[in-house]
């Protein structure tokens, strides 16, 4: 797997460009200034770096970038791709575009993403090491990051933090009931008052609306028993003027006519079913009003359990038609309360087993990183060795905790140790290295921690800074020598390095136009002669320094 193809539009200082890179090593190379690390930069975008609008060109709407990978040989990408449903062959385009104002859209295979997915994807395509990798160096969880890296410990570390985190919640779960059931006894007594007075409510019948309306009805009996009388007499009782009386005189009139006008039967008989139906409403106000009757002590009653309603609703903060919630959510509670000691005694075995299931875990992953850090130790100080420093000697010191309780990432602690010079005690990589030995420290090692990956696609910027001489010709093979089996690309200002590359890459800066652009173009055999003879001798190529760059490139 490799990247095959980079195109950007509008970024910083590239207005337009199209690459097609191949296999092997790849060097970027170019004067001070002209904007070697445009390429990295785009990569860091593509693969879910943070974004501003600072990177679109000035003048343009927005930049875009376009990587094309080759996932031939890469099942981890592929299967990544087809379990998030991103697949597209062998084949895979990360597409990145950001605006004026800030804002970005990422794309896998043409179909949105958010960053957190293109950023997931990139760890399995891409591992850069910047210029600045060996101050990272010095921090001991990057120490252990790299030890892990080398002793390949991602699947064992990852089912460690896995055991954590159960643990790690029961365990929270576990301290929070034992500090609330310290205070559970006040808390038990209260919930038992608060419950014992919304029972006075009887909260298996309890219906406010019910309550509401038959204390409106009994506060308005005599009303209701006055008008109600009055209306059963205009009705009915009436024998001179109700309407039910009417009703008939005026049926029986029309009735008459009919004889004249048989259009009238139908009226007649209307006004006949309203006399029938007036009649019938009539017996039924009599049968209720018969039926009702003042009560006050069930009046008192009522006034009395408002009064307790609307007190609770008060006291609890809930509307009154809720208080059976309110009542049940307590119970819930006081129910929690009385069972937490069963929860308690079950969490304390769960953390007890999930603890000795990490332990065993833990005791399994220091091992690896034990029998790691003497290999590991071992063959960056050969490499220090070719790179400068005879003397030097490395050492990976690991130690094991015996805490009380798990931790992340496992009960172990790194430091790197280096000895720059015979007779000298190892001594932490701050206190003994100088500017330019770390710098060779951090190549050995991030050369030494990739030789056992299958990150596909490796990029180095300027990683090189600090060395020359035969140092370079041997940085430069290493580097070589992990592209036999994967995609290297290399920023560079060391010749040496450059003449080991399978492909030279030239970045320019046009200073023609208002705004500055800069270029990439990809070196045909005697231009790279040119370039190499530059990196040697400057501005002013002379013969030697070219026959001296056609040597070093074996052309």
């Amino acid at each position: 797997m490799s990247i095959t193809n980079i195109n950007i539009i509008d970024l910083a200082v590239v207005k337009s460009l199209d690459l097609d890179l191949d296999k092997g090593m790849s060097v970027l190379t170019g004067e001070t200034g002209a904007g070697k690390s445009i390429l990295l930069t785009a990569l860091g975008l593509a693969l879910g770096d943070r974004a501003d609008s600072g990177y679109v060109r000035p003048e343009s709407k927005r930049a875009e970038i376009n990587i094309e990978f080759d996932l031939h040989d890469a099942p981890s990408a592929k299967q990544w791709l087809l379990d998030h449903e991103l697949d597209e062959d062998d084949l895979c385009l990360v597409r990145r575009l950001i605006n004026q104002d800030g804002r970005s859209k990422a794309y896998i295979n043409n179909r949105p993403v958010t960053l957190q997915l293109l950023q997931a994807l990139s760890r399995l395509l891409v591992e850069i090491h910047g210029q600045h990798a060996h101050l990272t160096l010095l921090n001991s969880q990057q120490q252990m990051r790299l030890l892990d890296q080398f002793a390949n410990n991602q699947n064992l570390l990852g089912q460690l933090n896995e055991a954590y985190k159960q643990w790690r919640q029961n365990d929270q779960e576990l301290t929070q009931l034992i500090q609330t059931r310290q205070n559970q006894t006040e808390r038990e007594e209260i919930i038992r008052y608060q419950l014992d007075e919304l029972q006075q409510l009887d909260l298996d019948n309890f219906n406010y609306a019910e309550i509401v309306t038959e204390h409106q009805k009994l506060a308005n009996m005599e009303q209701i028993l006055s008008s109600g009388y009055q209306q059963l007499d205009l009705l009915y009782d009436n024998e001179q003027q109700s309407v039910s009386q009417l009703l008939g005189q005026s049926a029986n009139a029309l009735i008459e006519l009919a004889r004249f006008s048989p259009d009238m039967d139908e009226i007649a008989e209307q006004l006949s079913d309203a006399q029938i139906r007036v009649s019938e409403a009539a017996q039924q106000l009599r049968r209720f009003l018969e039926s009702q009757e003042a009560d006050p002590q069930r009046m008192e009653w009522l006034d009395n359990q408002i009064s307790l309603i609307h007190d609770l609703s008060r006291k609890h903060a809930a509307e009154p038609e809720n208080l059976p919630e309110t009542a049940r959510l307590l119970a819930d509670e006081l129910d929690n309360i009385s069972h937490s000691g069963e929860r308690i005694e079950f969490l304390t075995q769960q953390c007890h087993q999930q603890h000795l299931h990490y332990s065993e875990i833990a005791e399994q992953l220091s091992e690896k990183r034990r029998q790691a850090a003497d290999k590991m130790a071992q063959r960056i100080s050969d490499m220090i060795k070719e790179l400068g420093m005879p003397q030097g000697e490395f050492k990976v010191e690991l130690q094991t905790k015996t805490p009380e309780t798990p931790l992340l990432n496992g009960l172990d602690s790194v430091e790197f140790l280096v000895s720059a010079n015979p007779g000298l005690p190892p001594k932490a990589l701050a206190k003994v290295a100088s500017g330019g030995e770390l710098s060779r420290i951090s190549l050995a090692i991030q050369v030494t921690t990739s030789t056992d990956k299958t990150t596909p696609t490796m990029i180095f910027d300027e990683v090189d800074s600090g060395i020359g001489g035969g140092i370079a010709e041997i940085v430069g093979r290493k580097m070589r020598s992990l592209s036999e089996n994967r995609q290297v690309m290399c920023v560079t200002h060391l010749p040496q390095v450059a003449a080991q590359a399978h492909q030279h890459l030239f970045v320019s800066k046009n200073n023609d136009s208002d705004v500055t652009a800069s270029t990439v173009k990809r070196l045909s055999d005697k231009e790279r002669i040119e370039e190499v003879a530059r990196m040697l001798g400057g501005v002013n190529m002379t013969e030697n320094t070219l026959a001296h760059a056609a040597e070093m490139l074996g052309v």
